[in-house]
């Protein structure tokens, strides 16, 4: 096997250990709590990423990237943490998952908005498949339902809004650090800093207590190692593998995530649920087609960095 064969299999791995997270998260928080889980699991995974991907030499790197990268980074992380530890059980964790992968379209509309990335007419359909599809996510077992819908997110707007947002501080950060970064990578510096901000939430609130068992133990060092390896593996398959292969891949994180997540949660998925998660790839996937032509491999790798 070739060395970028190699690369990019390792790279794949990264997919496969990104669409593990949200039914790792979810396990976490279940003993340790939404923001106490949550803080465990970044600073566990910080401490890998020193060891993996290594610490940043700050002075090197542009000022406005370690400004606006650490702020939308941790923002992200902890719209992303806190929407799946706030929901309400496992089958809810699998449909706020489902909402944080609009990120994908969004990323891609904003190159489009406000880096003057050009893109073809199956942009426009892209972005309506991906919203139709959450819409048939959230319907419940009668797929496009408006008012179960609405019913589903009034039981806990709390979580569906927070990874909501969360997609498009996301597609900001790809957009934003596309411009700035000039091929810096501060995932380090932003795992800590993620750990730090959960550690100060969890003392404000007050702490709360945290039921270490062997469950949440080794939910707690899975979950670390799929964001830390994750980073790491993604980093060799990115810079040395296929970009283009990787990036697709990427693509379909949704339906792995939903797939996995139903298995170690015990939440089975109905039809429509399927349905709607296969939207959502589909909808990425045609925006991507739309720009993929015209993008240079700096943006995409920007774009695909994150599979979470």
């Amino acid at each position: 096997m070739t060395s970028k064969k190699k690369a990019t299999l390792i790279g794949l791995i990264a997919v496969l250990l990104w669409a593990s997270i949200v039914a790792l998260l979810r396990g976490v928080s279940e003993s340790l709590g939404a923001t106490g889980g949550a803080a465990m699991v970044y600073s566990v995974a910080s401490v890998f990423l020193v060891f993996t991907v290594g610490f940043p030499k700050l002075r090197e790197f542009p000022r406005r990237y370690l400004l606006w990268g650490s702020v939308l980074f941790v923002a992200y992380e902890l719209c992303l943490s806190l929407s799946i530890g706030y929901a309400n059980n496992g089958r809810q964790a699998i449909e706020v998952g489902m909402v944080n992968y609009l990120w994908p379209t969004f990323t891609l509309v904003s190159a489009i908005l406000f880096n003057k990335q050009r893109a073809n007419w199956l942009v426009v359909p892209g972005f309506v498949l991906s919203m139709l599809g959450i819409c048939w996510v959230l319907g419940g077992d009668q797929g496009l339902d408006l008012p179960g819908m609405l019913a589903n997110v009034k039981d806990n707007p709390l979580s569906y809004g927070l990874a909501f947002l969360g997609a498009f501080i996301w597609a900001a950060y790809c957009t934003v650090t596309a411009r700035i970064a000039q091929g810096k990578n501060g995932v380090t510096l932003f795992f800590m800093l993620v750990s730090l901000v959960l550690w100060v939430k969890y003392a404000t609130e007050g702490g709360g207590a945290m039921h270490f068992d062997l469950h949440a133990i080794v939910y707690l060092l899975l979950a670390a190692c799929a964001m830390g390896f994750g980073y790491a593996a993604w980093n060799v398959g990115i810079l040395h593998g296929n970009v283009t292969v990787l990036a697709g891949a990427s693509y379909f994180i949704p339906v792995f995530s939903a797939a996995i997540a139903a298995v170690l949660l015990h939440a089975p998925l109905s039809l429509p649920f399927w349905q709607g998660a296969v939207m959502v790839c589909g909808g990425s996937i045609l925006c991507w087609i739309a720009t993929r032509s015209r993008r240079d491999d700096v943006a995409l790798r920007m774009e695909a960095e994150k599979g979470s």
